[in-house]
């Protein structure tokens, strides 16, 4: 009979703990469905129209002054500057060689009205792809080349072209598109070190954990974290993290163009042996506002970073960049077999290579040059490599980039 008892009193402590992680789990589970309607909540805004996209995506037009750049503190009251105060000019004598004209796939189906800024939805599924939801969308610390303390276990690679030692005020370059598994290829405009480090980063990327497919798609990044520390110190983490994430999940960039999305794919990509497409991009800063503006193949003013958000970035940059980026996650202990840009080395060159022609800079007097001297980086040249091409073409100062990644010489 005792041991009955105490049989049975086993099996209620079961029944009791069972019924704990249950009900804990249901809790976990209510907890963390909330948090991601929450989070769907601040990032998706009430949109005036909505377009479906063939590409899976949702475009919502949502009114100009609702946009989720104004979730950030820094931009309370902030008034909308329309369009820049100046464009700057080259000095160039030659004719550049003028890109082909690249849409995005949401163009097909739709566009937004006036006084509206097109944003791509993100969806509940979005939020359950990365491991940990504050983690979504959100870029690792190292976000330019380390081109002289590299470390390589840390995971990023890079095939670069730089221009240092002087003080400028924006970059031009077109970037040849291309369709590899999670690479990216795009500008940096760089000042400061460490805590004071400020990043504007623009281009195309794919990224299957953020968009859920291989598509390149247009990107930006900005990284000014020393501003918000300030403001934000008694805020939740994930406020800090956003600062440091992709497109409208960094709030903080002013939309100003209703033709083009942050995030949004492109409709043609390159072919090995074929056509070449490429965008041209433009980052300046506008030296009477102090806002730094972003244009796409020559015409499409797509807005601005506010200059309220930067710290060094207020003088202007040190550096500007140019080039190819992939993850190393090295499973296995071997080398990923991540293309960057074609997939093709450097030495291939044209059409089988992917390239960055007519690279600038914007200079103390707002005039668009060629760089004057280049340093050239790949941590893993075996991987990766950068070929440099001759100026005074058109297509101006150029250079080849990217690689297979993991092959006979790169274990």
């Amino acid at each position: 009979m005792v041991r009955m008892a105490g049989l049975i009193g086993v099996a209620l402590m079961a029944i009791a703990a069972a019924i704990a992680i249950c009900v804990d789990g249901n809790e976990f589970s209510n907890h963390r469905e909330i948090k991601i309607l929450r989070h769907l909540k601040r990032l998706n805004k009430p949109a005036v129209k909505s377009i479906k996209s063939e590409d899976g995506d949702v475009i919502d037009c949502v009114p100009i002054t609702n946009q989720p750049a104004f979730d950030n503190p820094l931009l309370k009251r902030h008034t909308i500057q329309m369009r820049p105060s100046f464009n700057p000019e080259s000095d160039s004598t030659y004719t550049k060689k003028e890109a082909k004209a690249i849409t995005q796939v949401w163009h097909k189906t739709g566009e937004c009205p006036n006084n509206t800024v097109p944003i791509r939805r993100t969806k509940k599924e979005d939020l359950l792809r990365p491991k940990f939801i504050n983690s979504f969308g959100r870029k690792s610390h190292q976000s330019i080349p380390r081109t002289t303390t590299f470390d390589p276990t840390i995971g990023h690679q890079y095939a670069v072209m730089s221009a240092r030692n002087a003080k400028f005020y924006g970059t031009e370059v077109a970037i040849n598109l291309w369709k590899p598994y999670f690479s990216l290829a795009q500008t940096w405009v760089v000042s400061g070190n460490g805590s004071s480090l400020n990043t504007i980063e623009a281009g195309w990327q794919v990224y299957p954990e953020l968009y859920d497919d291989n598509n390149p798609r247009l990107f930006k990044h900005v990284n000014s974290t020393e501003k918000l520390n300030i403001i934000i110190i008694r805020r939740s983490r994930l406020q800090l993290m956003l600062l440091q994430a992709y497109n409208i999940l960094c709030s903080g960039f002013v939309q100003t163009s209703n033709r083009y999305t942050v995030g949004g794919s492109f409709t043609t990509v390159s072919r090995y042996r074929g056509t070449q497409y490429d965008i041209s991009i433009l980052i300046w800063k506008d030296r009477k506002t102090g806002n730094w503006w972003l244009k796409i193949n020559d015409k499409d003013v797509i807005g601005y970073w506010p200059g309220k958000l930067f710290t060094s970035l207020g003088d202007g940059a040190t550096r500007v960049e140019w080039g190819g980026e992939i993850i190393n996650s090295r499973t296995g202990g071997r080398h990923t077999t991540t293309d960057m840009g074609s997939g093709h080395f450097a030495d291939e060159g044209f059409k089988k290579a992917s390239y960055f022609r007519n690279l600038m800079i914007v200079d103390g007097t707002n005039t668009l040059r060629e760089p004057k001297s280049l340093y050239f980086f790949a941590d893993k040249h075996n991987c990766y490599n950068v070929k440099t091409g001759n100026g005074g073409t058109s297509w101006g100062v150029h250079f080849f980039y990217g690689g297979p990644g993991r092959n006979v010489k790169c274990p």
